[in-house]
Parts: structure tokens; C-alpha cells; sequence
């Protein structure tokens, strides 16, 4: 938990993974909150610029509520070229998204937020570039019957057994998972939020 000199650190997301990635620097949101947003893509809107405006609207969302906090949020986006791919709600979406990407390479965009107690935002965006193996059409239907890609953006987790169709990654793992450490940790502790703390 933060010190009682800290203002409260408020998560805005209901991603476990998240939650998780912030204990491996050390860090416990005092409280986690999701902002329900509708995420639909912007007309003509890249696959950063979402991601970015995603994580900038979380953090507001939340923060109107909690002026005095520290309010983190975070957006993933799994993009081939210029398109979108969704955050995969059924199995078709999920076989939809691997047929695309297998043997070819990606981008994961995840954005992040960090909305100060006065309303002050402070931003990074994390790109990694993935490449898959070819995949077959074995390997697409095991990966579906085993659910791991439901509400996963790009329809796959690589922290799970996805990371076994992975050649090539250039970037951020954590990033790909959905929080990108080390952006966080700078902007972070650039507002002097301890990290890392003492045992």
C-alpha cells in the first residue's frame, strides 16, 4: 500500500494480469477499479492512437470520481498493419485472429495512463513486435478448445500456452501481457511513488 504522505493508488482495470505485473515492482493499488467504457474504434483511428485514447479515458473516468488519486489505466491493442484486431468474445474470433497472424509478424500497442491528483496526465505507449510461427489448423482448434484466447485481445494470452507459437518478439513481454513495466515504473516514479519497496 502507499504511505500515508501518498496520495491513494486507484487501478483502473479488472485485468488480473495487471494486477499481478504491478506486484513484480513492488507496487498494491489501494483499490482496483474498472471504468466501463465502449471501446469501438474511432473511424479511420490507428492502432496506437486507440490504444492510447482507451487508457487516457479509463484514467479520466475514474479519476472524476477520485480527484485526489493516483488513477493508473492501461489499454492493449493487437494490430496487423493498420487493423484492429478485437478482443475475441467467441471461438470463431479466436480462430479468426490466429488464422491471420500465423506465420506473419504483429504489433502490440499498450498504452498507459497516469492521471495525478489536479487532473495532470502522464503517458507512455509500449510497441512490441511479434512473430508467429505458421500454425496449423491442429494447433488453432487445440488452442480454442482450451479457452485461453476468450477476451484477449488478438484472440490469444502469451503468457499462456500461445507463447509456444511465438518465433520473435522485439519489445515489451509485460507490454504484451498488458502492462508495460518498465513505462510504468518511470512514470511512476517520476511523481515519486515508491518502487521496489524494502522487505
Amino acid at each position: 500500500m502507499t504511505s500515508s504522505a501518498q496520495p491513494r493508488l486507484i487501478l483502473a482495470s479488472a485485468s488480473p494480469r495487471r494486477l499481478a505485473l504491478l506486484a513484480q515492482i513492488g507496487v498494491v493499488p489501494d483499490e482496483v477499479r474498472a471504468a466501463d467504457l465502449d471501446e469501438t474504434p474511432a473511424k479511420g483511428e490507428l492502432p496506437r492512437a486507440h490504444a492510447l485514447r482507451l487508457a487516457r479515458e479509463k484514467a479520466a473516468a475514474i479519476a472524476a470520481t477520485e480527484p485526489a488519486a493516483l488513477v493508473l489505466a492501461a489499454d492493449t491493442v493487437v494490430a496487423c498493419g493498420r487493423r484492429i484486431l478485437p478482443k475475441a468474445e467467441t471461438d470463431a474470433d479466436i480462430r479468426a485472429c490466429l488464422t491471420l497472424l500465423s506465420g506473419r509478424a504483429h504489433r502490440v500497442y499498450t498504452a498507459v495512463a497516469l492521471m495525478a491528483p489536479g487532473g495532470a496526465t502522464h503517458e507512455r505507449v509500449s510497441e512490441t513486435r511479434v512473430v508467429f510461427k505458421r500454425l496449423s489448423n491442429a494447433e488453432i482448434d487445440a488452442y480454442i478448445a482450451g479457452g485461453e484466447g476468450l477476451g484477449k485481445a488478438g484472440g490469444y494470452a502469451i503468457q499462456g500456452h500461445a507463447a509456444a507459437f511465438i518465433r520473435l518478439l522485439t519489445g515489451s513481454y509485460s507490454g504484451v501481457v498488458g502492462l508495460p513495466l518498465f513505462e510504468v515504473a518511470s512514470l511512476l516514479g517520476g511523481l515519486g511513488f515508491p518502487l521496489y519497496p524494502a522487505r
